[in-house]
Order: structure tokens, then sequence, then C-alpha cells
């Protein structure tokens, strides 16, 4: 299982993703700067773990062929088509010798299917589902998905979530992802949120105890 993590959770009427932004080979660290989330379109997105090379060119592939469809057709895919191209291309792989070593979460929102989060995993299986993660962290996150998930979650809500599981991940798993990007996708486009880190935790935990102080 990968050392990185990447999250997502579908809301009433938006999808976000959170993904840590560290690069490491084996037990040597790189840089702390990597999104691991990619733009597919105005309404979609990409998030991949994996083998470095593997995520770039796959994803990239991914994006160009898409972009591709958007200028001769003049839409873009809908997510589940989306979804379904890309695990198509990845399953392809597999039985070449250029097999890729990724892992996927792709959010969208179309205007008649409204928000979408799909899996899809390094074999090419797809799936359609409300809260998913890849890699080491997404084992600590699956009780709090279970417990705080609802149909209809609004913005807050499903950044809040996210937030819980980042808090988890960074105190019990033993590698250090010290920070996430997030990023969500609804009605309005795709746009990046604010990064959640200790930084932003400790300054939430200052806040709750200056109100619980001051109500006191």
């Amino acid at each position: 299982m990968a050392m990185e993590t990447i999250l997502g959770v579908k809301g009433a009427d938006c999808v976000m993703l959170a993904c840590d932004t560290m690069q490491a080979k084996s037990v040597m660290f790189i840089r702390d700067d990597q999104s691991k989330i990619h733009r597919l379109s105005d309404f979609a997105m990409l998030a991949a773990i994996g083998d470095g090379g593997d995520t770039l060119q796959f994803t990239d592939y991914i994006s160009k062929h898409l972009q591709q469809y958007k200028i001769v057709n003049g839409y873009h895919l809908s997510p589940s088509s989306a979804a379904h191209f890309t695990r198509k291309n990845l399953a392809d792989y597999i039985r070449t010798n250029t097999r890729y070593q990724v892992s996927m979460l792709l959010a969208g929102y179309d205007v008649r299917e409204g928000p979408a989060l799909h899996y899809i995993d390094s074999l090419g299986a797809s799936q359609a589902i409300n809260h998913a993660g890849h890699g080491l962290g997404s084992m600590f996150c699956g009780s709090i998905f279970q417990r705080y998930w609802k149909p209809d979650l609004n913005p807050k809500e499903t950044y809040d979530i996210l937030k819980m599981c980042v808090t988890e991940v960074q105190k019990r798993l033993v590698i250090n992802l010290r920070n996430f990007d997030v990023f969500v996708v609804d009605k309005n486009g795709s746009r990046q949120l604010e990064s959640i880190n200790p930084a932003c935790l400790n300054a939430d935990a200052l806040c709750i105890s200056v109100s619980v102080t001051g109500n006191t």
C-alpha cells in the first residue's frame, strides 16, 4: 500500500478531494509541495497515487484525451463517462508491457447527474461511491466516513469530515503527512480550498478553547 494518502467525500451539491503533498522515494523525503490532484476539466478532478512517473504520465494521458474530446464534440464527458474512460484505459494497459501502478479517485459535477465520486483501483476496477480513500492513511478514515457521512452534507460539513480524517491520519500514522491540499468541484466549477495542516488544526483548537473559556 502506498505511503501517500488521497481522500474523497461526496456531499449534497459538491465533491471534495484531499491529498497529502509529500513526495518520497523509499525512506528518503524529497519535497512537501507535490499535489496529487489533477484538473481534468472545469468540472472534473482526478486524485492519483502510486509510482511517481506512472501517476504523472497516466493522468496527463487521460487529461489530454478528455480535452481533445471537448474540442472535437464541444462538450465535456460527464463524470461517470470520464471514470469509465479512465478505468478502461487503465485495465487495457494491464495486458501490455506498460502497466501503470496507479490508484485514483475521480470527482466531478454534472448538471443532470449532480456530484459524483468514483473509486478506481490499480487493476482498473471502478465504483461510484459516497466516500473513499487510497493509501496508508485511508485505513484510519473508514470509521469516520461511516459515522459522519450523510446524503445532505453541505460544503462545510464535507470539509469538516476531511479535517477529522486528516487529524486522525496525522495522529496515528507513523509517516509524517503534515500537509493536505483540498479541492472542491460543484456547479460553479473546481477550485482549491484552504489546506489542512497542523497550523490550521492548532488554530481551530485555539478558537474552540477561547470560545469555551468565554462562555464559562
